[in-house]
């Protein structure tokens, strides 16, 4: 274990300043006590010589001895848990909460810390138990909203939706959009599976999901992929099309779903027209790719070389440089083609780097869009724009 320096003060001079706080009145009474137990000693000196484990023996007999130096048991036990050191942390903390000389109170905040050490060790199932022992405790509403973190770690969202509104009526706490997000998360499970009944549960709980935060994209995209997955492109055109307003950088990610759905009603030219319009006021390297390609599919390569050129030299992107090259390539021959293709191979690694979406909490990156980060699994920390847009600004 490396010996960190401030062990050395964190520990003694929490419990020291804790110890004669409580126990001395310099102007009304004589000290009770005239020096620290030895067991107290004993902790220490384990704890320098770096053998918790006997440190922590030593302090459960200093709660002994006296048991109102509990609150040693919780610094220690917390300081654990933010080590990472969760055995120790749990081992503290469950012998304050099977000590039969303990007020209720103490004992609630031993359980309490308890479930956070189950909690932080990845024991979902122990925390969660730990954690329903807390009802109708004060710290019932913290428990609850960790058994709300606890669903949503094993993606149990009906039990997250019913925790979620529980919590809204006990503590007032907003959770529409975490609820949207949780039906969503339904619907689109739903979509995925190939039961008869598929396209309903999905209706079903997208309308929830608006119901739960009005102003929401996600559920808006979401009614969208479903009117097309059932072959309904002009119902999902007017679902899309509530993105064309505050929330038109979403309309990116299913900028292709958008002029496929125009293209299958004989609207092409309407489709390209409406996104080039939503990409001049919110430009994106996922519109300009799509209405590249539909630029070069509906009027010719040359056209789509001209719109891209036009638009790099508005905004300079390394990604649509990318695109550029590959519609170049596909009418250059010879020389000319071996020259563009090496280009291509050059900003490739780059233009990966640049590709990807990153969480706005931890960093994290994706090739993807998440709704909920992988990392951190915080909702909504990823922008729809790509990495390179984000550091552009």
């Amino acid at each position: 274990m490396e010996f960190e320096s401030w062990w050395l003060l964190a520990i003694p001079l929490f419990f020291v300043l804790g110890w004669f706080a409580a126990r001395v009145d310099l102007h009304n009474a004589p000290a009770r006590r005239g020096e620290l137990p030895d067991a107290y000693f004993r902790g220490l000196n384990f704890l320098l010589n770096e053998q918790p484990d006997k440190a922590i023996d030593a302090f459960i007999d200093v709660v002994k001895l006296d048991p109102e130096t509990i609150d040693l048991h919780f610094a220690l036990g917390n300081l654990f848990r933010r080590r990472g050191e969760t055995d120790r942390a749990i081992r503290v903390h469950l012998n304050l909460a099977q000590r039969s000389d303990l007020d209720a109170e103490q004992r609630e905040h031993a359980i309490y810390a308890l479930g956070k050490d189950y909690l932080k060790a990845g024991l979902l199932d122990r925390a969660e138990e730990t954690f329903n022992r807390l009802e109708g405790s004060r710290h019932a509403a913290a428990a609850l909203r960790h058994k709300l973190e606890i669903a949503q770690m094993v993606r149990d969202w009906p039990q997250a939706i019913s925790l979620a509104e529980r919590l809204a009526r006990d503590t007032g706490d907003d959770h529409g959009r975490d609820v949207a997000h949780f039906h969503c998360e339904l619907a689109a499970s739903a979509l995925a599976s190939e039961s008869a009944d598929r396209f309903e549960r999905a209706r079903r709980e997208i309308e929830a999901a608006a119901g739960a935060a009005p102003d929401h994209a996600r559920p808006v995209l979401l009614a969208g992929e479903l009117a097309f997955a059932q072959g309904e492109s002009a119902a999902a055109i007017r679902a899309w099309g509530a993105l064309t307003g505050e929330n038109s950088p979403y309309l990116a990610l299913v900028a292709r779903g958008w002029l496929e759905a125009h293209a299958a009603i004989g609207q092409s030219v309407q489709g390209i027209d409406s996104l080039l319009d939503v990409h001049s006021r919110s430009p994106s390297v996922d519109t300009l790719a799509a209405i590249a390609d539909a630029l070069r599919e509906a009027r010719g390569a040359a056209a789509a070389i001209e719109w891209v050129e036009a638009e790099l030299k508005r905004q300079p992107s390394l990604l649509g440089l990318e695109k550029l090259l590959e519609l170049r390539a596909g009418r250059a021959e010879g020389a000319e083609r071996a020259e563009i293709e090496l280009s291509q191979r050059l900003i490739q690694p780059q233009a990966s780097r640049l590709a990807r979406y990153v969480c706005s909490r931890c960093g994290f990156k994706a090739r993807q869009f998440y709704w909920q980060c992988p990392g951190c699994s915080r909702w909504e920390s990823y922008a729809p724009r790509r990495t390179e847009e984000m550091e552009r600004g």
